[in-house]
């Protein structure tokens, strides 16, 4: 049963521009009329006016609950919170699924915020009442980061595949086209005929200064580009239009390559700040302190899981990030090919995955990041698939975020042996 059975409830559907309230009395029926208020201060105050009649009138505190659709409900969200108010979010796939309940085929904005007053006064569903600003703002930027990370690369693509027209076999000079010597050839030479007009000392002298190398690496970068240059001369295709389109290309990649460096500049710069909560300021270095992350993806992780301490168990923290295997059982039938459910977080997903990457992989002096779980990944590989097995690290890594985060320490890199031998030496104390 529900902790607000018989109590007075407000459901609210949300929209771009105007949301529907349903208002229900303790007996579950409507107390006013649905209406309509539009995202304004004028909107938001008469549905702080209506609350209060309710209130005045059972002598009780009303709870709100809406759906978290997109960013259109952070306004109301947060304008109910600063008013003290009980304000609940509901995740959309909770309702869509009581949506259906009745077999008529009705679907309006009215019966959307009854449908959720209602399933918040009888049902006893999971619903979140979580806001940080702090950590709002950081999960914002971060997400903004990968974002641009990802229209970066699309752009890269669309670059990579202009000068395979153009300039042929040119990535075989330069593996990596966007680093910095490849772009500064390619903005002042982005032709095979331009390459070669160009005096060879002044192109030398480009690459040796973008490079930072000696003018013997230069050269020998010189040579492999005149080469490939001749070749194209005969095998590219010379178009105006591929020239205009790596150009422009080239100033987008560079202008994004900008904004990553001011997102990740004032991440930081927020973070290191004297108003920045010091709890999150630890917790960010306990996860840090992992190997595999980094500053950023310990960020990105402490900013999407929000406040630790709503989750009890590892187990709860790994459904939370959608790492929980999907289930699919009908009477005798048993699936055997599960995967992830994924219905957390795809950004968290994505920095646990990049973590797990690095966790499994050598230094350069030929340490492993994390030797544990480098025998583990080999250990698995043995029988499952590799991405079954990265899935596995990212579970582990899971563990060792609740572990460092519950506890407040950093991380202790232990060998399963003395782990087990740990858990039964606290097991013993407790029994003792």
């Amino acid at each position: 049963m529900s902790n607000y059975y018989f109590k007075p409830v407000v459901g609210i559907d949300i929209s771009q521009g105007f949301h529907v309230v349903s208002i229900l009395n303790p007996m579950s029926k409507l107390h006013t009329k649905t209406f309509k208020i539009y995202n304004t201060l004028d909107g938001f105050s008469y549905l702080l006016s209506e609350i209060e009649k309710v209130e005045r009138e059972y002598n009780m505190k009303t709870a709100i609950f809406m759906e978290s659709t997109g960013v259109y409900h952070l306004s109301l969200f947060h304008f109910l919170k600063k008013q003290n108010l009980e304000v609940n979010l509901i995740n959309p796939l909770v309702t869509n699924s009581n949506k259906n309940k009745d077999i008529r085929k009705v679907k309006n904005d009215k019966k959307d915020s009854f449908s959720i007053a209602k399933l918040a006064q009888l049902d006893d569903i999971k619903y979140s009442s979580y806001f940080d600003l702090d950590v709002f703002n950081i999960k914002s930027l971060c997400r903004e980061y990968y974002k641009h990370v990802d229209t970066r690369s699309s752009y890269k693509r669309k670059l990579s595949a202009d000068i395979h027209v153009l300039f042929p076999n040119y990535n075989h000079v330069f593996k990596n086209i966007t680093c910095d010597t490849s772009i500064s050839i390619l903005k002042k030479y982005p032709t095979p005929s331009r390459l070669l007009a160009a005096d060879s000392e002044a192109v030398v002298e480009l690459i040796k200064a973008t490079s930072k190398k000696g003018l013997k690496w230069a050269t020998n970068i010189y040579n492999k580009l005149k080469n490939v240059a001749l070749d194209a001369i005969e095998i590219g295709i010379p178009s105006i239009s591929l020239e205009l389109r790596i150009s422009l290309n080239l100033n987008i990649i560079e202008t994004l390559d900008k904004n990553l460096k001011s997102i990740l500049n004032e991440i930081k710069s927020m973070v290191n700040s004297n108003d920045f909560p010091q709890y999150l300021k630890n917790c960010i270095e306990f996860v840090d302190s992992i190997p595999g992350f980094d500053f950023f993806s310990a960020v990105t992780i402490l900013a999407e899981i929000g406040d630790y301490r709503r989750f009890k168990k590892p187990k709860q923290l790994i459904a939370f990030l959608g790492l929980d295997p999907g289930v699919n059982e009908s009477g005798k039938f048993k699936g055997d090919k599960n995967s992830m459910s994924k219905r957390g977080s795809k950004t968290a997903r994505r920095a646990l995955y990049s973590a797990a990457l690095v966790s499994i992989r050598k230094k350069r002096n030929g340490e492993y990041f994390n030797p544990v779980l480098f025998t583990y990944f080999h250990e698995n590989l043995v029988n499952k698939k590799t991405k079954i097995a990265l899935g596995a690290i990212m579970h582990k890594l899971v563990n060792y975020i609740f572990s460092v985060l519950r506890d407040q320490k950093n991380y202790e890199l232990r060998s399963p042996k003395l782990h087990n031998q740990m858990f039964l030496n606290n097991k013993s104390k407790q029994c003792a």
